[in-house]
């Protein structure tokens, strides 16, 4: 995102204002328009039924004020007495008096939060008050009352607060995102540069938006404009229901272009819970490792269409294992839900309580199968695992035994495994190199050396002679795509399509 700057807003503000006087008479005269065009009529009385719910959220933090921001300059030139001055005049450090440079100094933001509870429960954003010494809510009517943090959780950006106050405070009600529809109009509050309490209308524009910020992006996507000040705020539909979490803007300028994202309350309300039970977000864990369904890989896998989760690989120590869930399953249900792509299985299943027993069906060889599951819980430091993701490789080994679809293959020697660093536990033949030139499309495909082809077409290989009879044979039966399962130096597991040329 771009960084955010008031220089020359007051002046556009007037200019803005003078063409609204010019123009003034030409509206009057022209027909008044229909009521579609202006929105619903309710939005006064929605935004005048919530608006004491919606609170500005404040925090304070010390940073280090050395000046060590300044700009690369060569000792002695005459702009570095120019650039200190005018550093320490913006950090309030430029007359008699004032402290030290080296000294810690407190750094104020603003962001936008809402009342879920009447004894004080806040909702807002992580990144709001992530690293504050001291929070504040500041209520509609001006109140400020001090904040205590409850829990926050950096994944889904949500972060809940308490505070105290003499009487019942004014809350809102979750509503049910799922059931918004494209084109619906929403209501969007809060705090935007600083302004204080502000209403902007519009639509939801998209749903299930992936903005890649995080591993269960899930996002609303409107054109109500949300601006700086506006994270942590709510959308509402106009029932007076919060149905989104305003989080995250695309700009180019810092200021609203009419794409704005807001987190579910379907997938916000399980981690409040959670937060507020907790102090932390407890997510459920399958214990598997997923990729993306290519049209290849349907093919193969007769699904007809890409859909669900291609399973990679099983953890031996999750809960799918013991359930019977294999490598080259792919999930098209979980616990009742559609998995209509790779991204969904890992959001449905984090949102999914720890200890609950669920149906998984999956499709194994062109066949539906149903397993019960008893859900893990996903421990912080544990990735996310998806089979896309790639790491650096050792250069390749020279001594080449043999090529085939484009690939340098080797048998695994001790030797191998030391240079490649690969685990003794994996089995298959080595990928030394890879034909920049190939015909087929294993360039494009991540392949590289220090890889470990452990099955074709389901098929275990274990040299490179195995290799290349397994491709025969698919060659002679037809089959224009053959299914490489690869392992890395760890053991991790994925699928790769290649041609058959």
């Amino acid at each position: 995102m771009s960084r955010y700057f008031a220089v020359g807003l007051l002046p556009r503000l007037v200019r803005y204002q003078a063409a609204i006087g010019v123009f003034a008479v030409a509206i009057a005269i022209l027909p008044a328009q229909p009521a579609a065009a202006r929105g619903p009529d309710n939005i006064a009385d929605v935004a005048e039924q919530v608006i004491d719910a919606v609170v500005n959220v404040s925090t304070s933090q010390k940073v280090d004020a050395h000046i060590g921001n300044l700009p690369d300059l060569p000792p002695g030139s005459p702009m570095e007495k120019f650039f200190e001055d005018f550093f320490k005049r913006h950090r309030g450090q430029g007359g008699p008096g004032d402290q030290d440079q080296d000294e810690p100094r407190h750094v104020n933001s603003l962001g936008s939060g809402f009342i879920i509870d009447p004894s004080g429960l806040v909702v807002t954003n992580n990144h709001v008050i992530d690293g504050a010494d001291e929070i504040s809510v500041i209520l509609n009517d001006g109140t400020k009352l001090k904040a205590e943090l409850v829990g926050k959780d950096a994944k889904s950006d949500i972060a809940l607060l308490r505070v105290h106050a003499d009487k019942p405070l004014h809350a809102v009600k979750f509503g049910d995102s799922d059931k918004m529809r494209l084109g619906e109009w929403v209501i969007a509050i809060g705090n935007p540069f600083s302004l204080g309490g502000t209403v902007t209308a519009g639509i939801v524009s998209a749903r299930h938006r992936d903005i890649n910020s995080g591993p269960y992006d899930n996002y609303i996507q409107t054109d109500a404009a949300i601006n700086r000040g506006n994270s942590g705020g709510p959308l509402f539909n106009l029932n007076g229901e919060v149905i989104g979490i305003n989080t995250a803007i695309i700009s180019p300028s810092g200021g609203s272009i009419g794409i704005g994202f807001a987190i579910p309350s379907d997938s916000a309300t399980p981690v409040i819970d959670q937060l507020q039970k907790y102090g932390e977000a407890r997510r459920g864990w399958l214990g598997v490792r997923i990729q993306q369904v290519t049209d290849e890989l349907a093919e193969s896998l007769n699904l007809g269409t890409p859909r669900g989760a291609l399973v990679a690989g099983v953890d031996d120590k999750g809960p799918a294992k013991p359930a019977g869930i294999e490598a080259g399953d792919v999930v098209v249900t979980f616990d009742g839900h559609d998995i209509k792509e790779m991204r969904d299985l890992p959001r449905i299943v984090a949102d999914t309580p720890v200890g609950k027993e669920v149906d998984v069906v999956v499709i194994r060889k062109g066949k539906e199968q149903t397993r019960k599951v008893t859900i893990g819980r996903l421990k912080e430091d544990v990735k996310v695992a998806s089979a896309d993701d790639k790491k650096d490789n050792p250069p390749p080994e020279k001594s080449v035994v043999q090529k085939t679809l484009g690939l340098e293959l080797s048998s695994l020697t001790d030797d191998l495994r030391h240079r490649f660093k690969i685990r003794d536990n994996v089995k298959g033949v080595l990928v030394t190199g890879v034909d920049p030139d190939a015909a087929n499309d294993a360039p494009d495909k991540h392949l590289a050396a220090g890889d470990v082809i452990a099955e074709v077409q389901y098929q275990a290989v274990n040299t490179p002679a195995d290799l290349q009879k397994r491709v025969d044979e698919l060659k002679q039966q037809g089959k224009k795509v053959a299914v490489l399962l690869v392992a890395n130096g760890d053991g991790e597991t994925r699928f790769v399509a290649l041609t058959l040329q």
